[in-house]
């Protein structure tokens, strides 16, 4: 998103995308998400805005599993300087999986010096547990206007660096003799002979790139993008993270809402 896509009338959005496959930004933060995506968004000319979203795929059981409302506001301080904050609640259809976060606040600043522009996503995601993720990004938008008769051509490649928190849960065994002695008298407690300890570990989680390709003409709007994640483990995790790729690509079409004067 840019400064050019704030617009001053309300505005409804019906799209319909498609994900190949799509974790939160090369990790697994909730649930994988890939296959069609409808939804329908309403802006209005003050800021506000909601937005539902559905997913749907082949290989999950129900195929539809997830539906994600949003509302939040957006507001424009200049011509280059802009802010939106969101509440995201995830509803989840599923039998077996366990989430814990069906909650999410984000904050997002936009700063554009055209054709550079910056952002950075907070977001607090809670439910059974809480994490944080900050995610600042750079890109370049490259537009072409009244080309081919069509209103926009844009490019605009973009560069996320992710941070985020994690708490783990680590086994430790006894080494030294004092450590042992502690143990047998924690085993005669009825305990077990080693301890569990649990911290909470803030870094550097993935590398994105980000190169999507956008046609707008008149009410309708096509995006596709290839995405490419580099993840990273956290200091202490375990986990086993190795570079991913997918392509996405929407359908918009948009209906003015703001009311036609008629002629005196």
């Amino acid at each position: 998103m840019n400064m050019a896509e704030f617009t001053s009338t309300s505005q409804l959005a019906v799209r319909l995308a498609y994900n190949s496959n799509v974790l939160w930004t090369g990790r697994t933060l909730g649930i994988e998400q890939f296959g069609l995506s409808p939804g329908v968004s309403y802006y209005h000319k003050t800021g506000l805005f909601a937005d539902l979203s559905s997913f749907w795929s082949k290989d999950f059981e129900p195929k539809y599993y997830l539906t994600i409302f949003t509302g939040g506001y957006m507001h424009s301080f200049s011509k280059r300087f802009a802010l939106i904050a969101s509440y995201d609640h995830y509803f989840y259809n599923l039998e077996d999986d366990y989430i814990p976060y069906n909650n999410a606040i984000t904050i997002t600043p936009f700063y554009d010096l055209k054709p550079v522009n910056f952002r950075l996503d907070y977001s607090f995601f809670f439910g059974d547990y809480s994490v944080h993720r900050l995610m600042p990004s750079v890109g370049v938008t490259l537009e072409k206007k009244n080309l081919f008769k069509l209103d926009r051509i844009s490019f605009f490649p973009t560069v996320f660096i992710l941070f985020g928190d994690q708490t783990f849960s680590e086994i430790i065994f006894p080494t030294t003799r004092q450590e042992w002695i502690a143990a047998a008298l924690r085993v005669r407690q009825g305990l077990p002979w080693y301890t569990i300890e649990t911290k909470r570990v803030f870094g550097l989680m993935n590398y994105a790139i980000s190169a999507p390709f956008s046609i707008r003409n008149n009410h309708w709007n096509f995006t596709a993008s290839y995405v490419y994640n580099i993840p990273k483990a956290l200091p202490g995790e375990t986990l086993t993270l190795e570079n991913s790729s997918f392509i996405s690509a929407s359908f918009t079409w948009f209906f003015d809402l703001s009311r036609k004067k008629s002629p005196l």
